[in-house]
């Protein structure tokens, strides 16, 4: 009885942790260059005496999928999306590199180009200034001028590209902050191939419908891990009642 107790247990409990990854990735259906996490299930055999009959499910996070995202036109000036394969290097706080696929920018009051989180934009040559009373236009190849507000386009001044590179995606890991990593933590070179498209963002690549059902899915695979619990508990009263019977 306890085996079934203990395997039944097992499975549910690395179903509620599939749960959570789909409803991760549920509530970022909106969050702009969003990497729909995958998992899978993985079963392992149980070592012991008597026939290897019985396993444990374990989830496995299979990977990330990464896939691209719909292009969304915005018309905002701080708005870029990558263009086919690679990545937008940010500054971490602890100096390091971490990349994204979310294009929706900001200028701080300091003038520091950032992303929506407060994270510096990595340029060529570190951060990208942006001057006060200026109009923005990105390139598609990252590169970012300005033009004095009211001033005539001849005025253009050059303030930085964007750092853009490609690395192997076997390379990227994704971290709790939901920024990727390279394996080695290693920066990245910049690829001059990576293009992106100015005033766009790219959307989540999320199938809303896919995950749904893979929810309904998953709360039915719980609610039988459950019965069978209550299976395993109910005949263990049987049995107690039977034996203060026999007593």
């Amino acid at each position: 009885m306890d085996r079934l107790i203990y395997t039944a247990m097992s499975g549910a409990s690395h179903t509620m942790q599939q749960q959570a990854t789909v409803g991760q990735n549920l509530s970022n259906v909106n969050t702009p260059g969003y990497r729909a996490a995958v998992n899978a299930f993985r079963a392992v055999p149980l070592v012991g005496d008597g026939l290897p009959t019985r396993t444990f499910v374990v989830d496995s996070t299979a990977g990330v999928d990464l896939s691209p995202g719909a292009m969304q036109p915005t018309g905002r000036n701080l708005d870029i999306a990558v263009q086919g394969r690679g990545w937008i290097a940010v500054q971490l706080e602890n100096g390091r590199e971490a990349y994204t696929r979310n294009g929706s920018f900001q200028v701080s009051p300091e003038g520091i180009l950032q992303t929506r989180a407060g994270l510096n934009v990595a340029g060529d040559t570190g951060s990208i200034t942006i001057p006060p009373n200026t109009e923005v236009t990105v390139a598609k190849d990252g590169t970012i001028s300005t033009v004095p507000t009211g001033m005539p386009p001849n005025q253009v001044v050059l303030v930085g590209r964007i750092k853009l590179v490609n690395p192997a995606e076997a390379q990227m890991v994704r971290g709790d902050d939901g920024l990727f990593r390279t394996k080695d933590s290693k920066p990245v070179v910049i690829d001059i191939e990576v293009t992106v498209a100015p005033g766009h963002l790219e959307s989540s690549n999320v199938n809303t419908v896919e995950a749904m059902v893979n929810m309904i899915s998953l709360a039915r695979q719980f609610d039988m891990q459950m019965k069978m619990l209550q299976s395993a508990d109910n005949n263990a009263r049987q049995a107690s009642q039977l034996l203060n019977m026999n007593a």
